[in-house]
C-alpha cells in the first residue's frame, strides 16, 4: 500500500512555515495560557543606491547584529548576481544571502536558456514573486542595481515583494537619515567621484543615526565595462588612544590598615604513585 504522506514528513527544500499556523494560535490564546508570545527583533543595516553618469553605484554599512549584540564588525553585504548586476541586502542576514544566492543561480539558467545577458527588470521580477509568495515572512530588504542593455537602473524590493523604480533609493533601519541626503544633495548626471561620496555620506548618516548600523561602509561601482566591489571604502569608527597611563606607582592609595594571620600546619600526607 502506498503511502500518501503526512504533515511530519521533512521538507523538501525552500523556506519552511509549518509552524505559522501553530504560533498564531498560541498568540491568540496566549493569555488564557498564561504565556507571553515572543517579540520581533530588530535588524539594523542601512543600504542604499544611485544612478550616476556613467553606471549605478551601491553602498552598505558592515555590521551585522544580532540583537542588541554586535555579531561581525566586517559584515559583506553587497551580494553578487551576475557580472552587470549586484545587490545589497538588508533585514535577516540568513534570509538576505539565501534569497540572493538562489536569484544568483535562477539568474544564470535564464541567461543560459536564453542566450542572452540578464537584465535587472528580470532579476527584480524573480525576487519579487519570490517573496511574494511568504508576505513578508522572508526578511529580506533587496536593493538591485545593475547595468543591462537598456543601460543602467536602481530597483528596491522589499520584503512583501512590492518594488521601486528610481534614479536614488535607501532601505534597512538607517534609510530614514541615509534617503534625507539622497534626496537634498542628488542631482542627475553626477561623476563617478561625486556619486561615490553622496552615496558614501548617505550610509554615513544611516549609521551616525542608527545603533544597528557601523564599522564603515562598502561600495560597489557597476558600468558597462563592469562592476568592481570596493571593500572598506571608509572606517567611520575607529579605536581611540589612551591619552595617558594608568598604572600607578606604589604608595598612591594609602593603607589605612594591615592584619597578618599566621595559619598552623596540622597534618602534611604525602602519597607515592608508580609510574611504570
Amino acid at each position: 500500500m502506498l503511502s500518501t504522506g503526512s504533515r511530519h514528513d521533512a521538507p523538501q527544500g525552500g523556506f519552511s512555515f509549518e509552524n505559522c499556523l501553530r504560533n498564531n494560535s498560541i498568540e491568540a490564546n496566549a493569555s488564557a495560557l498564561g504565556l507571553q508570545p515572543p517579540k520581533a527583533r530588530k535588524t539594523g543595516t542601512t543600504i542604499a543606491g544611485l544612478v550616476y553618469k556613467d553606471g549605478v553605484i551601491l553602498g552598505a554599512d558592515r555590521r551585522a547584529t544580532d540583537d542588541m549584540v554586535v555579531a561581525d564588525k566586517n559584515c559583506a553585504k553587497i551580494h553578487y548576481i551576475s557580472d552587470n548586476i549586484y545587490c545589497c541586502g538588508a533585514g535577516v542576514a540568513a534570509d538576505a544571502e539565501y534569497v540572493t544566492n538562489l536569484l544568483s543561480s535562477n539568474l544564470a539558467m535564464h541567461a543560459m536558456s536564453t542566450g542572452r545577458p540578464p537584465r535587472v527588470c528580470t532579476a527584480t521580477r524573480i525576487l519579487k514573486q519570490l517573496l511574494y509568495r511568504y508576505r513578508g515572512h522572508v526578511g529580506a530588504s533587496i536593493i538591485i542595481g545593475g547595468y543591462d542593455v537598456r543601460g543602467p537602473h536602481i530597483n528596491g524590493v522589499h520584503p512583501h515583494g512590492s518594488t521601486d523604480n528610481s534614479l536614488f533609493t535607501a532601505l534597512g533601519s538607517g534609510a530614514h537619515a541615509a534617503i534625507a541626503v539622497l534626496e537634498d544633495c542628488y542631482k542627475p548626471n553626477m561623476s563617478l567621484e561625486e556619486a561615490k561620496q553622496l552615496v558614501t555620506a548617505s550610509i554615513t548618516a544611516g549609521i551616525l543615526g542608527d545603533l544597528g548600523s557601523g564599522s564603515g561602509v562598502d561600495l560597489c561601482v557597476i558600468t558597462r565595462e563592469g562592476a568592481q566591489v570596493l571593500r572598506g571604502y571608509t572606517q567611520t569608527e575607529t579605536k581611540g588612544k589612551r591619552s595617558s597611563s594608568y598604572r600607578y606607582p606604589r604608595g598612591t592609595t594609602a593603607v589605612l590598615g594591615e592584619t597578618v594571620t599566621a595559619f598552623d600546619l596540622v597534618e602534611e600526607t604525602v602519597q607515592l604513585m608508580d609510574v611504570e
